[in-house]
This record gives C-alpha cells, structure tokens and sequence, in this order.
C-alpha cells in the first residue's frame, strides 16, 4: 500500500473540502463577485438597510453588468454564458453581501431575461437582452397579483385583442426592480390561455408605484405594477409560450439561484458569530470556549455546508441538463429554512449585539423572511414534494 499523504490542514471556513470540487474557472468567477460585492455593497449596505432604499442601483446594475453577472448562465447576445454552479457561487457572494442585491441580479437575469432568452422573439431577444446583460436596462417580472400568489392560474390581470393590437389591464404586486425597470415580463390571461409580454415601462397606462414600509428587503426596490388599458403592437407577445409552463419554468431558474444565495446569508451570519464567540470574553474567557456556544457553532456549520454541497449537486445537475423542478423545491425549502435558523442562532451568540445593524445577522435574517416566501412558499414546495414521494395531488 502507498504511504498515507499528508492530510490538509481544517479549514474552518471550508471544513468540508468543497472548494476541491471546483475548477479554476469557478473559483475565479466567485473571487471576482466577493470582491466586487465587499468594495461596492459591504460599505454602505448597513446605511442602505436602515433608510429603506437602494439609492445607486442604476449603477450598481451597471457595474455587475460589467462583470458578467446579468443573464450570466444565459448564452449570446452579450451573456457570460457561465456555467450554473458558476452562476450559483455568485448567488451565494452577493447574498452574503445583502439578499436585495441577489435579487437584483435573479430578477434580472433568471426571470427578466431568462423569459425573453427563452421564449422570446429574435427581435426581442436583439431588442432588449444585449441592454440587459450590460445594465443598462433594468428589468422586472410581473406574475404575481394582490390576490393571486401561490396559485398564479387565478390571475386577474387580461390581454384582448384589438385589431393586430394587444391591450392589457390589471395589477401586479411584490415585484422586484419594478419602479426603475426599463421593460417588464408581464403574464396575462388571453382567450388563448395565460401568455407572456414584454412591456416597455414608457408606455402609455404602465406605472409602477414602488411599496414602502417594509421589515425585508429594505435595500431592494419593490414595487406594484399597474396596466391601466396598455396598448401594445402585436409583436410584444412572447411567442414561444402558451400557459403556466412559461412563468413556472421561469421561477424554476431563478429558484435555483436562491438554492445558494441563502447560503450565502447563512455564511455571513456563521463568519459574524464565530468571529464573535472567539473575541468576546465573559466569566474570563472568550464565549466559544464554553460547550453550549461549541454546540451552536457545531450545528451551524453542518447545516451551512450541507446546504452548499446541495446547492452544488444541484448545480452539476442543471449543468447536466438533468436537473428537476422538485429537486430545485427541495433545495430551496431545505437551504433557506436552515438558512433562517442559522442566523437566529447566530444572533443569540451575538446576544444584545445580534440586534445591531453593526453586524450583519438581523438584517439576513429579516431578508430572509421575504426569501422564504417568494417564488413558492414553504407550504408550496412542501406540496411539490409531497406529490412527487406519493404521486398524489394535495393542491385541490
């Protein structure tokens, strides 16, 4: 037998070895958005947080178009063409900075973009997507309405006919990056079924009044859509979809993205608390001496790593083309749920200090709140999966 090699030191930031299962290419793609995010976002986020507002984010979309990260696992028309663990490990980084600045970018480019990429026109696509993957253009997507989230096919929101003209009425609501959009993906009932639009935000009866007075996502723009008898020519429909399969497929791509980026909130609050527990001394000795904080710790670092090792076999998996939509519901149910749980635990290490803008656990856990909810909630993907295990629908 070989003599045993030397064993690698531990690395308590990965204690797991996961790095080893990533290529260069992939290392530095999430070298190159961790850097960006703690010059850009890090700094100001706190200030950002505070007074409810995402002051730069033209420019902010600008700047991550220039690095690649709008539409990044999209190819042509000006898209990185990155591979979807790529793609992951920059949900993760910009969500450890803030879970506004991840949904920026999933917005943009998972559901905006991704709707047009996929079942756009060529002269859609030409039109908006090279605008979009730069920054210059900022996008949204409106599918859920006041009354109608989880069960979107109950959408109020109508597209009629008119000559060769599309005339569309209804509201929107809980849509990301909508007051400074340039273009909306709209879905709406037509006597054809449930189609997809995309609607320039100059035109006549489109307005986009942004939603204040909110506990999460403070440092996200987030905004109601209203469609007040919007005309549009023939050509705005997205032709390559009829029916729930355009919208769901869409959140299905950006779902995965949320896989990781929880965990990149999780590991924010993980590095605060064990940063924390190492410094602050009580009884003559620095916390995470003591077995009870050892026991925390313990238990988040397993949750923390097992939710990054799932969102890379997801990853694999997407890149394969073999990936399902119930194994994107079960890593998003699992990651952001123990995401949650990670900076509750985090902010009792932290104790009174927990509740300080000064560190980063509160405002990951409050984000996380919206997380948990949007593009499915817990009950959704629970569904999803209860289905798949027993091949009964529990929906109706």
């Amino acid at each position: 037998m070989p003599a045993p090699s030397k064993l690698p030191p531990f690395d308590p930031a990965d204690p797991l070895g996961v790095d080893d299962l990533l290529e260069p290419e992939d290392l530095a793609v999430r070298d190159t958005v961790r850097s960006w995010a703690a010059d850009r976002v890090l700094p100001h986020i706190a200030e950002w947080y505070e007074s409810g507002e995402l002051p730069a984010v033209r420019e902010l979309a600008r700047e991550l178009g220039s690095i690649g990260a709008l539409g990044m696992s999209l190819t042509g028309y000006g898209c990185a063409g990155a591979t979807s663990v790529q793609y992951g490990l920059a949900c993760l980084e910009l969500e450890a900075a803030d879970s506004g600045i991840r949904s920026l970018v999933s917005v943009q480019g998972s559901l905006a973009m991704y709707a047009i990429w996929k079942y756009g026109s060529e002269e859609q696509k030409q039109r908006w997507l090279p605008s979009m993957a730069a920054g210059e253009t900022i996008g949204c997507f409106g599918l859920t309405e006041p009354d109608h989230g989880s069960d979107p096919a109950g959408m109020r929101t109508y597209a009629k006919r008119d000559g060769s003209d599309w005339v569309l009425s209804g509201r929107k609501m809980w849509i990301t990056n909508g007051s400074v959009a340039g273009v909306a993906v709209v879905w709406a009932q037509t006597d054809d079924g449930i189609r997809g639009f995309a609607v320039p935000a100059d035109a006549p009866g489109f307005s986009a009044p942004e939603i204040r007075h909110k506990w999460s996502l403070r440092a996200s723009v987030t905004s109601e859509l209203v469609l007040d008898e919007v005309r549009l020519p023939g050509d705005a429909v997205l032709p390559g979809v009829t029916g729930l399969k355009g919208p769901l497929s869409c959140l299905s791509h950006a779902r995965y993205g949320i896989v990781w980026g929880a965990m990149g909130a999780a590991r924010s609050s993980f590095e605060a608390a064990l940063d924390y527990a190492r410094t602050r001394e009580q009884f003559g000795k620095p916390i995470g001496g003591f077995q009870l904080t050892q026991a925390k710790l313990a238990d988040m670092a397993l949750e923390l790593h097992k939710g990054i090792l799932l969102a890379h076999h997801l990853g694999r998996r997407m890149d394969a083309g073999t990936l399902r939509p119930e194994q994107v519901s079960f890593g998003k149910l699992n990651n952001v749920r123990e995401a949650i749980e990670i900076c509750r635990t985090a902010r009792t290490i932290l104790g009174a200090n927990g509740i300080s803008l000064e560190y980063p656990v509160m405002r990951h856990a409050t984000n996380l709140e919206s997380v948990l909810t949007y593009e499915g909630t817990v009950e959704m993907h629970q569904l999803v999966l209860g289905k798949a295990l027993t091949g009964l629908d529990a929906f109706r």
